[in-house]
């Protein structure tokens, strides 16, 4: 074997060998659901996924989800999740978009389990 060839084999052997620390490379999937508040989550969410149909001056299918008092009567009545967890019985949204993911769900879920608070 020449002196090439063992130098090319160390080099390859060496190059497979390194220490990664596992959270730093993969960090934690988990939904932060702490600290959910109208105006820093729940406001840009909607405003992001729904107010291109569902503003004040679109009004599709006669929805403003646009201004914390229109939004909290879709969901006193359950229309918002609903529609957002493409329930049966509701219209999934938003319509023509990919679905809300899950993390975002679970973060209007928790904003609605404290109460829907405008803060």
């Amino acid at each position: 074997m020449t002196v090439h060839s063992r130098l090319f084999l160390l080099l390859l052997l060496l190059s497979g060998c390194y220490y990664d620390v596992e959270e730093e490379l993969y960090p934690s999937l988990e939904c932060q659901v702490e600290n959910v508040t109208y105006t820093g989550t729940i406001l840009p969410l909607i405003r992001d996924n729904c107010y291109t149909c569902h503003d004040k001056t679109s009004n599709f299918g006669n929805v403003t989800l646009e201004g914390y008092d229109n939004l909290k009567i879709y969901v006193d009545n359950g229309r918002l999740l609903g529609a957002i967890k493409h329930e049966p019985g509701f219209s999934p949204m938003p319509q023509n978009r990919a679905p809300l993911l899950e993390c975002e769900i679970q973060k209007i879920e928790e904003w609605i389990r404290q109460g829907a608070p405008d803060n």
